[in-house]
Formats: structure tokens, sequence, C-alpha cells
């Protein structure tokens, strides 16, 4: 994986241990699990759910298109993988961005939504049901993906709803068409803030993507969905 980023850190945050020092695990393992118990598996698991998204946009004459690929099953979707160790999910969603859509550009560090995604086929498995941390990325240039068969394409905003919806259902559709309305607001609302503020306008911290193999890039493989 490669890239430059540059005004981002890189972030890991561990697990802090939970209990005090006179904790009983032989009562803990022995109790009948609550209503509010969680299994360390479990728990494992979800961590390992956590996912990132590049909702990536771009204007043309005034309208804004987003840039979607394809899942390896074959449904369209935003860049999108699993949050990496050592990387801000700004970074993990740049290098997405950049391997599965020959995305340059630019990230914005914060995430502007959070959406819900079930994976198909796991519907009474509740660690299959992944949060996303979801950050907008301007599309300044494309090359050819280094994953294949990701076949990314511009969409029109009622476009990419309507694709979104149709491949994914009822459920994750409807999340996935309202990450796109979010999207829309949010690129709105920061083309009003330059139009309407004198001298430099304030910008958002971004990750500025211009990849060939560097920073991030020592967290190995992504696990792209």
């Amino acid at each position: 994986m490669s890239g430059r980023f540059r005004n981002a850190s890189a972030s890991n945050i561990e697990g802090q241990e939970v209990g005090g020092p006179h904790l009983d695990y032989r009562r803990v393992l022995t109790r009948r699990p609550s209503g509010n118990f969680v299994r360390l598996a479990q728990l494992r698991r979800l961590r390992e759910c956590e996912q990132v998204a590049a909702v990536c946009y771009r204007i043309r004459a005034a309208a804004i298109e987003f840039l979607l690929v394809q899942s390896r099953g074959g449904r369209w979707t935003f860049p999108k993988g699993s949050a990496e160790p050592g990387l801000t999910h700004a970074q993990a969603a740049a290098l997405e961005a950049f391997e599965e859509a020959g995305v340059h550009g630019r990230i914005e560090e914060a995430s502007f939504t959070l959406y819900h995604y079930r994976k198909r086929g796991s519907v009474r498995n509740q660690a299959a049901r992944l949060v996303v941390s979801a950050h907008l990325c301007e599309v300044l240039r494309l090359e050819a993906p280094e994953e294949a068969n990701r076949n990314p394409t511009w969409f029109s905003r009622h476009e990419a709803k309507r694709s979104l919806r149709e491949d994914h259902g009822t459920g994750s559709g409807a999340e996935l068409a309202r990450v796109v309305d979010r999207a829309v607001r949010r690129i709105r609302r920061l083309q009003n803030e330059i139009c309407t503020m004198t001298g430099t306008p304030r910008r958002s911290q971004v990750i500025q993507i211009d990849c060939r193999k560097e920073t991030a890039l020592r967290a190995g493989p992504s696990k792209s969905a």
C-alpha cells in the first residue's frame, strides 16, 4: 500500500483492561450471563467489524457526482474496508479510496457521519452488523486502482442513491442512500463557507492523497469488503 499523508497523525488506541484488581474471574465465568453480558470473543469480533469508508465526489457543471466501486459480490458501494491499527480512520479510508478506486485527492480527517451496514447472509449474526466511519473525499484525479474488478464509476446523486438501494436491499440500501444525502449537505455547506468568507477560507483538516507507497503502509494489507 502506498501514500504520502500530510496534516494527519497516526493513532492507535489500545483497549483498556476491564475490572479492578479484586475481580474474581471464577465468579464471572460461572455466573449466569445477564442481559448485558458480552463474551470476550464477541467483543473481539465486534472490534474486527469496525470499518471506514471514503465517500468520494467531484463537482461537474455545479452538479455533485459520487464515485462508487463494486464489491467482490458485484454490488455498488463506497470504497470501504477495516480500520487499520496504527492509522487514523481517515488514513485508512484514504488507503481504501486509492486501492479500490485509484483516487488522488483530499480526504477530511473528521468523519461527517457514521452508518450501519449488515453483511448479506449474516442477518442473525450481530457481529456482522458493521459500524462504518464515513469520510468525505474530494477527487482530483484517478488512476487505475490496485485492486482488480472494482470498476470505479461516477454516478449522479440520484443514480448513486438508486444503485445503492437496489444492490443492498431495504435496510442497508436506505442507510447508504442517506449517507449520500448527508454528503451533499456537507459539500454544499463547505461551498457556502468558501463563498461567504473573506480572506483565506478556513479549511477542515484534510489528508492529501498523493499515493506512492510510503506511510501507512506498515499496517499490512487492507481488509476490504
